[in-house]
């Protein structure tokens, strides 16, 4: 028992300090991040270098409570727990409970697991994003399409390319916040800016979700044009399509499929200068030899600014458009991809951590459901609980102390041998004061006694039996002993479980009560309030199993000690029968 205690002492203690790592005391509560780069996770098993990863919470995930209302206090910390990184809020909506946040991830995992920490909860927080330091420098522009209707889209690289016409509408429903419409009667202008500036074979990456509304002849995703000089992405009838137009002539790239109209699909194309490539979905869908022609101008989403135009103004939505002066790997374009797409296997969100060092995350949830009723009941079974515990260690160790103390007396008992009433006065009665055998022994020697000072050397049959009387007397008396307070233990093993089921019951009602006031009826208006119903349960099974358990060993223990002592009264008393009877009448059966 006393080991058992010490168990638990230690793993009280061991939980705060478990989670003693905190980053900053501000910060109430954390949750843990996993890039999964391995086998079970994304699979990304070559180098895809610094990405900016985006961060996906809801409900499922997020306790949007617990946050600053528009996010000003996440912070987002590397696997070391000291090193901040850089970060910027797209989209917070506790309203509708869901957020998208882009974190810059220096060095992403290859092959391997990694983890980052998204820090929230200190209501008093300024804001700290910087979405120019998100991306890598070799961004040249980037647009979220995340503005109000009737903006033009805003670059979120420190290029600052703000586009010189506005979206045709704004997509709410996007693949990543919001996103922006495209009518077919216009694209998005983008300026000519040095970041933008495209010499003769330069390197060069452009990615974006696309989703059309329907099939269409050249749809225009992406036009760059300088002159007779172009580069063109769209989707012929819903197959993708790079081409470029320059010096040598006319290069084009074709997707072996078409794309479903309605779906979002991710298109990329990379130039190295001297290989072109197109990506749909993360995977290489064609390529070929072939390079940029220089370009200099601006470019234009979703419609070709030349007149007349053999491409098509685009009917449909965009989001995330991105430029870089580099040509990104195959790997970096695939880490995007997975990334940004609506289930991403290379994220895992792990339990919300409070900073007391406990875990806050499926048992915070649970806990923070429990109704009033429920808590009494729970605490009721507490109350039992401690009770059964300490009933249990009481007895426990006083039947070792009796059993320990009879086998020493019983052995002084044979050792000596002789009349066992002579014994009475060579045994020092504290010395075995715990002892059950003694005590009954006690009292047979006491009758004994008295039988001898009224000059009563021997004993009759009837004599002989009041002994056995008086030493049985003593027997029921040290059985209660042993079966004291064990009412304890019977009342936490019948008791607990049915106080348990009422609260659970009586949770579950409420409940039911408050989604049919409430008129909500989803999951995540349920399963909180039926999962914290069932810790009653849970209490009161808690309660009554290690009292069962307890109180088997203890009654087969006393009935052991109980069965010693019987043994001990017989045997008592056929000695005394033998060596006190009266030699005129028959010995005692």
């Amino acid at each position: 028992m006393r080991s058992l205690l010490m168990v638990l002492v230690l793993a009280v203690t061991a939980i705060p300090a478990a989670a003693n790592a905190w980053w900053q005391k501000d910060w109430p509560y954390r949750k843990e991040i996993t890039l999964d780069a391995s086998s079970k996770g994304g699979a990304i098993l070559q180098p895809a270098g610094r990405v900016a990863v985006l961060v996906r919470l809801h409900t499922g995930n997020f306790k949007f409570a617990d946050a600053s209302e528009k996010g000003d206090d996440l912070r987002f910390v590397a696997e070391d727990d000291k090193t901040p990184l850089a970060f910027h809020v797209e989209s917070f909506d506790p309203l509708l409970g869901v957020a998208a946040v882009w974190v810059d991830v220096p060095q992403f995992p290859v092959g391997t697991t990694k983890k980052i920490w998204m820090y929230y909860g200190d209501k008093k927080a300024t804001p700290a994003a910087d979405a120019a330091a998100t991306f890598d420098p070799d961004y040249a522009l980037v647009y979220h399409f995340d503005g109000p209707a009737g903006a033009p889209p805003v670059d979120r690289t420190a290029n600052h390319v703000t586009a010189l016409s506005s979206l045709a509408g704004v997509d709410e429903a996007s693949i990543i916040g919001k996103g922006g419409k495209f009518s077919g009667a216009g694209g998005v202008s983008i300026p000519a800016s040095p970041a933008l500036a495209l010499t003769a074979g330069a390197p060069f990456t452009f990615s974006a979700w696309a989703k059309s509304a329907a099939p269409q002849p050249r749809a225009a995703i992406l036009v760059r044009r300088d002159g007779a000089s172009a580069l063109i992405l769209g989707l012929d009838q819903g197959v993708p399509f790079v081409e470029t137009h320059g010096g040598t002539g006319v290069t084009r790239l074709t997707a072996p499929q078409a794309v479903a109209a309605g779906q979002w699909t991710h298109l990329a194309v990379t130039a190295d200068g001297k290989t072109l490539m197109l990506y749909v979905n993360g995977h290489v869908a064609a390529s070929g030899a072939g390079a940029l022609p220089a370009t200099s101008g601006g470019a234009s989403l979703g419609a070709d600014p030349a007149s007349p135009s053999d491409l098509t103004a685009f009917v449909g939505s965009l989001d995330e458009a991105r430029f870089s002066k580099v040509a990104r790997s195959g790997t970096a374009v695939l880490v995007d991809a997975s990334t940004q797409g609506a289930e991403s296997r290379l994220l895992a969100y792990g339990e919300d951590q409070k900073q007391a060092g406990i875990g806050f995350g499926t048992l915070g949830l649970i806990v923070t459901h429990v109704d009033a009723p429920a808590w009494f009941i729970i605490a009721l079974l507490g109350v039992l609980a401690v009770g059964s515990w300490w009933v249990t260690y009481a007895k426990i160790a006083y039947v070792n102390l009796v059993d320990k103390t009879n086998g020493a007396f019983l052995h002084f008992f044979h050792e000596h041998g002789g009349d066992p009433v002579a014994l009475d006065a060579q045994i020092n009665p504290h010395r075995f004061e715990d002892s059950s055998l003694y005590r009954i022994y006690h009292a047979g020697a006491q009758e004994m006694a008295r039988r001898s000072k009224r000059g009563q050397g021997t004993m009759s049959s009837e004599g002989v039996e009041v002994v056995r009387s008086l030493m049985n007397t003593r027997l029921v008396r040290e059985n209660q002993q042993l079966s004291s307070a064990l009412v304890v233990l019977t009342i936490a093993i019948s008791g607990g479980p049915f106080l348990g089921l009422l609260g659970t019951v009586v949770g579950v009602m409420i409940t039911f009560a408050d989604i049919a006031a409430a008129g909500d009826v989803n999951i995540n208006a349920i399963a909180p309030g039926i999962s914290a119903a069932l810790l009653a349960t849970i209490a009161g099974l808690a309660v009554a199993i290690p009292a069962l358990f307890a109180y088997n060993y203890i009654l087969l223990r006393n009935k052991n000690v109980s069965a010693n002592m019987l043994v001990f009264v017989d045997e008592f008393v056929t000695r005394i029968s033998e060596l006190h009877r009266d030699p005129d009448r028959p010995a005692a059966a």
